[in-house]
């Protein structure tokens, strides 16, 4: 199974504006339309329950949404069977089951403690990073709280509007053996 994490970031690495979780307020129709795009095609989609509550999906028969929460019970009333639902499992855990389950793709769509949780597992493929052309100073950074040390290789960068807006697709470099 391949496993995708997909941001939005300023120049300085902020995914929030001053701390506000909307992003859509501030990323560029070209990276609004990319997303939609991407959702759109994905089947397995995995967030954490802060961007979850930032904005909730909806069930959907072309979506399964797994939402990481250290407190799954909190949401037992809106869980869907095989559309929407909560764990606490590990990253390690997620992937295996779906892995195990037959998936070929998991997007992993938000939040930085759920970012750095896969990164730091070392579950993550590919990094997806819309780069929109501003800077904000403070808000909330892309991974958080933990030491990495991550290699990347350029796949593509496509500009996706005048002002400059990229979308740049990363592959992990895995460790070499």
């Amino acid at each position: 199974m391949k496993a995708i994490l997909v941001f939005v970031t300023t120049l300085d690495g902020k995914i929030t504006k001053w701390g506000n979780p909307d992003v859509k307020s501030w990323s560029s129709a070209g990276d609004q339309n990319y997303f939609k795009k991407l959702w759109k095609e994905s089947f397995l989609i995995l967030m954490g329950s802060r961007t979850y509550e930032a904005e909730p999906v909806k069930p959907s028969s072309g979506h399964l949404f797994v939402i990481m929460t250290h407190d799954p019970s909190k949401y037992k009333d809106i869980v869907t069977e095989g559309k929407l639902e909560f764990t606490s499992e590990s990253p390690q855990g997620i992937y295996e089951r779906f892995e195990r389950e037959g998936h070929e793709l998991m997007l992993v769509v938000g939040g930085p403690h759920v970012a750095a949780s896969f990164l730091e597992a070392k579950l993550i493929d590919e990094l997806w990073l819309t780069i929109e052309p501003k800077i904000f100073g403070t808000g909330g950074n892309f991974v958080s709280e933990v030491n990495l040390d991550i290699e990347l290789k350029l796949l593509s960068s496509e500009k996706v509007n005048e002002q400059g807006t990229l979308i740049n697709k990363y592959a992990v470099l895995k460790e070499q053996s």
